[in-house]
C-alpha cells in the first residue's frame, strides 16, 4: 500500500467510513481519467501538503482533508456541476456511517469559489484549493498548460476569453485568500501571477 493510499484509508476509517480500500480504488480511477491533466491526484497531493502546513490552525482538519480528497473526484471539462456531482459521489460512499457527511458535502460545494464561505473550515478548503496560484512563476505557467490541455473543445480564442473571465474575477476580489494563514503565505505572489497572466501592469 502506498503512503498516499494508507493516508486516505486511515482518514476514511477513523471518520467512520466503511470499505476504505474500495473507495480509494474508485477515487483514484476517477482522478486518472485520460481527460485530466490538472485535476488529478497530483493536485490532491499538493492540497494535502498545504493542509499539513496549516493543520494546527484549522478547526477540523480531518473534515477539510476529506473534502479536499473528494472535491474534484468528478470532473467533466466545461461542466458547471462538477462540485455537486463530486459531493454526490462522496455522499454515496459515505452513506450514513460518516456522521459529518453533510458538512463535508458543504465544503466540497464551497470549492466552486462563487461566494465567501461562512465557516472557517470551508475557507481553509477554498484557500488550499487556490494555493497553487501562489507558486513560483514557472510552476504557475506549467499549471496553466495543464488546465489548457483539459479543454481541447475550445479553440485558443475561446479559451483565452474563458481563462480571462475566471482569473479576472479572482484578481478583482479584495482578498484572494480568506484565511490569514494563506493570505500571508500566498496573496502577493498569487496576485503577481494573475496580473502577469492577464498582461496587466504589475503593481508597484
Amino acid at each position: 500500500m502506498s503512503r498516499t493510499q494508507a493516508r486516505f484509508v486511515a482518514l476514511w476509517s477513523r471518520s467512520g467510513g466503511a470499505r476504505a480500500e474500495a473507495v480509494y480504488i474508485d477515487l483514484t480511477q476517477c482522478y486518472r481519467e485520460p481527460v485530466r491533466h490538472y485535476h488529478t491526484l497530483r493536485h490532491v497531493r499538493r492540497c494535502l501538503r498545504d493542509l499539513d502546513l496549516a493543520r494546527s490552525v484549522i478547526p477540523d482538519p480531518d473534515v477539510v482533508e476529506l473534502a479536499l480528497w473528494c472535491h474534484d473526484v468528478i470532473y467533466v471539462p466545461g461542466a458547471r456541476d462538477n462540485e455537486q456531482r463530486s459531493a454526490d459521489w462522496f455522499r454515496r460512499w459515505a452513506d450514513d456511517r460518516i456522521l459529518v457527511r453533510d458538512r463535508i458535502c458543504d465544503i466540497i460545494l464551497a470549492t466552486k469559489h462563487t461566494c465567501v464561505p461562512d465557516g472557517l473550515d470551508d475557507r481553509f478548503a477554498c484557500d488550499i484549493d487556490l494555493a497553487v496560484l501562489g507558486v513560483p512563476r514557472s510552476r504557475f505557467r506549467e499549471d496553466g498548460g495543464r488546465l489548457r490541455a483539459e479543454r481541447p473543445d475550445l479553440d485558443d480564442r475561446a479559451y483565452d476569453l474563458h481563462e480571462r473571465t475566471i482569473l479576472g474575477s479572482l484578481l478583482a476580489r479584495p482578498r484572494l485568500y480568506y484565511t490569514d494563514f494563506f493570505h500571508a503565505r500566498c496573496e502577493k505572489r498569487a496576485r503577481d501571477n494573475l496580473t502577469w497572466r492577464l498582461g496587466l501592469p504589475m503593481p508597484e
